[in-house]
């Protein structure tokens, strides 16, 4: 297949190998036009230089030709003309430099090939210093000259010296018109093709080469794509084809080489004659891929529409059938107000067979004049798509009056005007009944409504009486709060004592014990500082319910206070045999709350886990929560457990799972409660998670720093 006259040849920049390609080319070329063409589509692959045109001097004529060009519009090849003679020419004056002239951006004053960019004019002349022969235009982003451009200068020279000596000026001017008729076809938006009889290619656009050529470096695919699409247009343009004297008109249907989708063209061919070449044929392909598809969709649309009016015909059928079905007389009238469709019960109505009688076609009569007044109040009130009325009608067979209430809307044409009004009627025969037992209900109503009101009044003072009661309740709980604060105070007084009087015989401090008396005094001690501790509980409790409860903040590290609880309970840990850890982090940050409440609680939470393990270890666990900012300290224990459903009543004043009177566990039921309290007022909470018989987890979480209360 024959290549277009502006198809570049795609070399990697820099290449030694793609220049001497090009000398060779060169060397072994014994066309300028042709040699100009390969050099400036080398220069447009490896500088970027976007436009590119070389001309030559017609020594007949004394005017300057181009004979190839790149990226320059077909209108400016056409425009341009300049003589030789013209000295005055920026031009002519730079092809008469020795060095190349840089011409800026701006607006020339003269015509040029490559017109508001800047560009750059090469002399191209030969080594002997003889008048330049032709020039090479190229256009630039700076004043200095790419070396590239330089070098294909100087081998254009070269060549130039070689063979514009051997051609002749017409040969040149055919180039010429050749390098013109190419910027023409390509322009054409279809694809045209100059083929002999037997549908061998000789010239062909840039979109007829995209169906019909394939670059060296093309795709296995794409070179089988165009094999194709040849074979298929070779099959076209037959001899019996191209032999008819008109121009003949077909489908021709190829490949797209690039998506390999289908493309559809219509083929135009036609006969051209030549005394010295012979015949030729012309072939424009047009490409009518849309108008297939859109013809399809067409047909697709007329099938669409035929069976659109099977489903009408079928939604016709099925609407008599639904307004058949519905209870209530349904009417279609017109403008006049003329009946075009009804149900079975509207018939009934107002359509009686001539055999009824007089008296029957009379009633008949009298509802059609009711339904048209009806009617025409409807069409009276523009702007309303709904109208309600009462519509007075009888029964044709039997005269019975029957109220019925008449629900109308409009249906309009897309152009807004008026086509039908469609009538629902409804009997208010039931309704009215429904009225009369309504006003009997509202009466009972209104009699129950003053029962209920005499009740609400007793209830008002039950009410009363109740929260005259809940206020003695409150009383009497401050009460009983401050009478055990009271008698707890009371009571810490003398246990003190006898534990000072106990600690002193137990030291010698009033001489020596038997061994028996100091059994005896230690259990005094032991049971003495239980009954102090029972007691502190009990006022704590009451200290928090009345609100006296101080907070002395500080700031204090967690660790130090986790080794100082586990240090206080060492006699304890030795003599349950269980396996305490302690694991905290030593980057914890420092925590900002009452360090002597925080102790309170844990040691709580410490030694109910000794107390509720028989066998097995209890772990501290220390961890600092960065998105909360607070701060968990964790109470692991592997002992009995705690059942789902007392997990919330172990937290409740006095209150023990094992309440029997032989229970294995000692204790008021306070700690939990004061322990939970306790992070209450630090902000915080206590967390219990645990399952009988696998051991409990309770979790202390407080924030790093206390929120204002």
């Amino acid at each position: 297949m024959l290549r277009s006259a502006s198809q570049a040849v795609q070399l990697p920049a820099g290449d030694i190998e793609s220049k001497l390609a090009l000398a060779e080319f060169l060397l072994t070329n014994v066309d300028f036009q042709a040699s100009a063409r390969r050099a400036i589509d080398w220069l447009a692959s490896h500088t970027g230089v976007e436009q590119i045109v070389v001309a030559v001097e017609d020594a007949t004529a004394n005017q300057l030709l181009l004979v190839a060009e790149h990226g320059v519009s077909s209108a400016a090849i056409v425009d341009f003309s300049l003589s030789r003679d013209d000295g005055a020419h920026p031009l002519v004056q730079a092809m008469a430099s020795a060095e190349p002239t840089f011409f800026p951006r701006r607006a020339h004053s003269f015509r040029t090939p490559i017109d508001n960019v800047p560009f750059h004019v090469i002399p191209l002349r030969s080594d002997d210093g003889s008048p330049a022969h032709g020039m090479l235009l190229t256009s630039a982003t700076g004043a200095d000259l790419h070396p590239e451009v330089a070098w294909v200068a100087r081998m254009l020279s070269r060549q130039g010296e070689r063979l514009l000596s051997r051609q002749t000026v017409a040969e040149t001017r055919v180039g010429q018109e050749r390098m013109l008729l190419y910027s023409i076809i390509n322009a054409v938006t279809d694809p045209i093709l100059l083929t002999d009889v037997e549908g061998k290619l000789i010239i062909a656009n840039n979109h007829a080469e995209k169906l019909f050529a394939a670059p060296e470096d093309a795709s296995e695919g794409w070179r089988r794509a165009v094999a194709l699409n040849n074979m298929l247009f070779s099959a076209a343009l037959s001899t019996s084809a191209v032999a008819q004297l008109e121009p003949a008109r077909r489908e021709l249907l190829l490949v797209d080489p690039l998506e390999g989708s289908d493309l559809l063209f219509e083929l135009l061919s036609s006969r051209a004659k030549d005394e010295w070449q012979g015949t030729y044929v012309v072939s424009i392909l047009r490409n009518v891929t849309d108008l297939a598809r859109a013809k399809e969709e067409i047909e697709e649309s007329y099938r669409t529409l035929r069976l659109a009016q099977a489903d009408v015909r079928d939604e016709r059928h099925r609407l008599d059938l639904i307004i058949d079905s519905v209870a209530d007389p349904i009417l279609v009238t017109d403008q006049e107000g003329d009946i075009v469709l009804l149900n079975e019960p509207a018939e009934r109505l107002f359509n009686v067979p001539p055999s009824a009688g007089e008296p029957a076609q009379r009633h008949v009569r009298a509802n059609g004049a009711h339904l048209t007044s009806f009617v025409s109040n409807v069409l009276t009130r523009t702007g309303e798509q709904r109208y309600r009325g009462e519509i007075q009608l009888s029964d044709p067979l039997t005269g019975r009056a029957l109220p019925v209430e008449g629900v109308a809307g409009t249906i309009l044409s897309e152009q807004g005007e008026l086509m039908w009004v469609v009538t629902i009627l409804h009997d208010l025969t039931e309704a009215i009944e429904k009225a009369k037992l309504y006003e009997r209900l509202k009466q009972g109503s209104e009699e129950l409504e003053r029962k209920v009101q005499e009740a609400t009044a007793d209830i008002a003072e039950q009410n009363e009486l109740l929260r005259r009661q809940h206020i003695a309740l409150e009383q009497a709980s401050a009460l009983k709060s401050q009478f055990l604060a009271n008698m707890s105070h009371e009571f810490r007084t003398p246990l003190n004592a006898i534990l000072g009087y106990t600690h002193m015989l137990l030291n010698g401090v009033t001489g020596a014990v038997t061994e028996s008396q100091r059994k005896s005094l230690t259990r005094i001690d032991s049971n003495s500082r239980h009954l102090l501790a029972l007691i502190n509980d009990i006022l704590d409790i009451t200290r928090i319910e009345a609100g006296r409860m101080p907070l002395n903040l500080s700031t204090f590290q967690v660790q130090e206070l986790v080794r100082e609880v586990m240090s206080e309970l060492e006699p304890i840990v030795k003599r349950s045999n269980l396996t305490v850890t302690a694991r905290t982090r030593n980057s914890l940050p420092p925590l900002k709350s009452d360090r002597q409440k925080v102790k309170q609680i844990l040691l709580n939470l410490l030694s109910n886990a000794l107390k509720f393990t028989p066998t097995g270890s209890v772990t501290i666990t220390a961890s600092y929560d960065e998105k909360r900012r607070s701060v968990a300290v964790a109470v692991r224990d592997t002992g009995v457990g705690i059942p789902r459903p007392d997990q919330t009543q172990v937290f409740e004043d006095f209150r023990q799972l094992d309440n029997s009177p032989a229970r294995g566990y000692g204790g008021t039921g306070l700690g939990l409660s004061i322990c939970r309290r306790l992070s209450q007022m630090l902000g915080g909470s206590i967390d219990l998670e645990s399952e009988p018989g696998q051991g409990s987890t309770f979790t202390l979480r407080l924030p790093s720093r206390p929120r204002r209360r």
